[in-house]
């Protein structure tokens, strides 16, 4: 495992810089909220302490701890259960696939590592809990959601760890892990999936079923679409023949690019409109993000698109 000082190369100043005064607000009603910022679906206060909180002024005083101001002199409400902050999980694809890196500056799976740890500076400071999910077949890492601040440091060890891992044989099953993901969290959360969707073409009426899963258990999805954009969206490669290997079957084909070029970036074109229709169609935002584009500059117009749905 990488130690704490490598994995906090997934903080790029500059990014946090840019992203340091934006809001990822949930859309749809969710889990908790923050007042001013989250709607709820709850009102008042539940019977299940939490923890204590500081007085703030405005505060009802029947939720004052009385007994604590008699031990301390100062003044603490007591926090429940029903008012603990949005909950957020980044679900991150670690096929082999995601290893691929073409003519970008990092691979997929790097990228997405970096969009992570963006996503986890960003809810943390908005003291919302983060948490983060890895998969490939099936889901091989999970991270439950925190608030505290202290946490960010572990996320970025485990990110570091995933994004420095070798690619293994294991083929993509993101269908199965995301419905085995919608079945392990169990109370309404805002769900980011970061995957390249390399799935079997006839797996992918599956894969949005698997969405659909997930929008069906009351979580808010945003789908974050990762490609390398010269070769994999509009297949850019050099005009002689090459011999192409399929990162996860091993299945390998000699062809000219050029005489494919046009039916290939029409075919991928055609795939990622229909499945943003099918995404939309069910209120999952997609989002297309090429890994040869500043994330933090891609991930900022997202935001800035998203605070003006909200």
């Amino acid at each position: 495992m990488a130690d704490a000082p490598d994995a906090l190369r997934y903080l790029d100043p500059a990014a946090v810089a840019q992203l340091g005064n934006m809001e990822l607000r949930a859309r749809l009603i969710v889990e908790g909220f923050i007042t001013g910022l989250h709607r709820s679906p709850y009102h008042g206060f539940s019977v299940e302490f939490a923890e204590h909180r500081p007085y703030n002024p405005g505060d009802e005083l029947r939720h004052v701890d009385w007994k604590v101001y008699a031990k301390t002199d100062r003044y603490y409400i007591k926090r429940y259960e029903e008012e603990t902050n949005l909950r957020h999980y980044v679900v991150l694809d670690t096929s082999p696939s995601m290893h691929y890196q073409g003519e970008g500056a990092v691979s997929k799976l790097v990228y997405g590592a970096y969009l992570s740890a963006a996503l986890h500076n960003l809810m943390l400071k908005q003291r919302d809990a983060t948490g983060l999910i890895a998969f490939d077949e099936s889901v091989h890492t999970m991270r439950r959601p925190k608030a505290t601040p202290g946490y960010l440091r572990p996320l970025l060890i485990e990110l570091d760890r995933i994004a420095s891992s070798e690619a293994s044989g294991t083929r993509t099953s993101a269908a199965s892990a995301l419905d085995e993901v919608a079945e392990r969290i169990s109370r309404r959360s805002l769900v980011v999936v970061i995957t390249d969707l390399f799935e079997n073409v006839a797996k992918h009426d599956d894969l949005l079923r698997a969405l659909r899963h997930l929008r069906h258990r009351q979580h808010e999805v945003i789908v974050f679409h990762v490609l390398e954009g010269d070769t994999e969206r509009r297949f850019r490669f050099p005009d002689r023949p090459m011999l192409f290997r399929d990162m996860e079957t091993g299945e390998e084909v000699t062809l000219q690019p050029a005489q494919l070029r046009d039916h290939y970036e029409e075919a991928v074109t055609h795939f990622s409109e229909t499945f943003r229709r099918r995404c939309l169609e069910h209120d999952i935002d997609f989002v297309e993000l090429d890994t040869n584009q500043p994330y933090d500059t891609a991930l900022k117009a997202y935001l800035d698109k998203r605070t003006r749905l909200v």
